[in-house]
């Protein structure tokens, strides 16, 4: 078999690939200085006859799957294949494997890092600093940028997946009580309790947002939630943007009637004009969409991957393997 690899993908484990399945062709999205386009991933495609594709954010659309429905399987290093036309891929019986979790602990250890500078007011007081304010004898940084500790904090996640179970898992230590809400949630967790969505905004001090994208979830956060926290919370979102109604937090944001928000996701990336007016408030702490940014998350997704390919290619053990649209090629294998 031959695989065209645009993600990136550590040589190790393209070796793997390579002594499982066949031959490898590395073409990584990163030297092209964005995503391979429809076009030029078709292009890719030909020039190297593959018969399978391991992509990152590439454009799979219906056009390139219909082009080369003789794909054997396309892999997709993200948490969801949300960058594939799936439902393209299962009229052909393609599986479509994807990788979550790849960046469980990257955006655990952002959320910390984030919720505790924004707790702390660390930027402010670094500008301070760095502007030459501190006067001689005066005690203003100690006044003007004393904060506040996670320890103790009741933290409320929304969505209780790989992600918020990690940040469940890393705060144990502060401590922090963990409540969360996810109907798709089964079983126990020593250290979360289960909680109705209403109760996760209006008891915690912070509420983070662990949600994927789809129909069900869009615009999900809105003014009635929002209203429920508390004067000091501080809302999280390292997920989607499009599931929180943006111009009703800007509202809550604007009237103080919570304490902050961290922001990792935007309705527009680049922003848009209503955007950089969430992003230029001085109670926000935003960054641009690099809570999984880390060079360690590409070993994990090729790790996940490989693990994919290998239960069902090698072993046989298909369901071992996170596919998108296993309903619908489980019975083409």
């Amino acid at each position: 078999m031959k695989i065209l690899i645009t993600a990136p993908y550590n040589e190790n484990s393209r070796k793997t690939v390579a002594k499982a399945l066949g031959e490898v062709f590395y073409y990584p999205w990163k030297k092209n200085g964005k995503a391979y386009d429809e076009d030029e991933l078709m292009e890719l495609l030909q020039q190297t006859g593959a018969e399978a594709l391991i992509t990152e954010h590439d454009h799979v659309t219906g056009k390139v799957i219909r082009t080369f429905p003789q794909l054997r399987f396309i892999g997709v290093c993200r948490g969801t294949p949300s960058n594939v036309d799936v439902e393209t891929a299962s009229v052909y019986h393609i599986p479509v494997f994807y990788t979550p979790a790849r960046n469980a602990q990257a955006v655990a250890e952002m959320f910390l890092a984030n919720v505790i500078n924004l707790m702390r007011n660390t930027l402010p007081a670094m500008e301070w600093l760095e502007n030459e304010s501190w006067k001689a004898g005066a005690h203003d940084s100690y006044l003007q940028f004393k904060g506040n500790e996670l320890a103790g904090k009741t933290i409320g996640m929304v969505g209780f997946g790989a992600i918020g179970q990690r940040i469940a898992e890393m705060t144990q230590p502060f401590p922090c009580r963990i409540k969360y809400y996810d109907p798709y949630v089964n079983g126990t967790f020593d250290n979360a309790a289960p909680a109705a969505l209403e109760e996760i905004f209006s008891q915690s001090d912070i509420v983070s947002i662990h949600l994927p994208a789809n129909e069900q979830t869009q615009g999900m956060i809105d003014a009635s939630l929002l209203k429920l926290m508390k004067k000091e919370a501080i809302f999280v979102n390292t997920s989607r943007a499009m599931v929180v109604k943006r111009e009703e937090l800007l509202k809550a944001l604007l009237s103080k009637s919570i304490r902050g928000a961290v922001l990792d996701v935007f309705d527009a990336e680049p922003p848009d004009e209503l955007d950089y007016t969430l992003i230029h408030l001085p109670q926000v702490l935003a960054t641009p969409h690099i809570a999984g940014a880390t060079h360690e998350v590409e070993d994990h997704h090729a790790e996940i991957m490989n693990r994919n390919l290998l239960n069902w290619f090698q072993h046989k053990e298909g369901k071992k393997s996170f596919v998108a649209n296993l309903k619908n090629v489980v019975k083409a294998v």
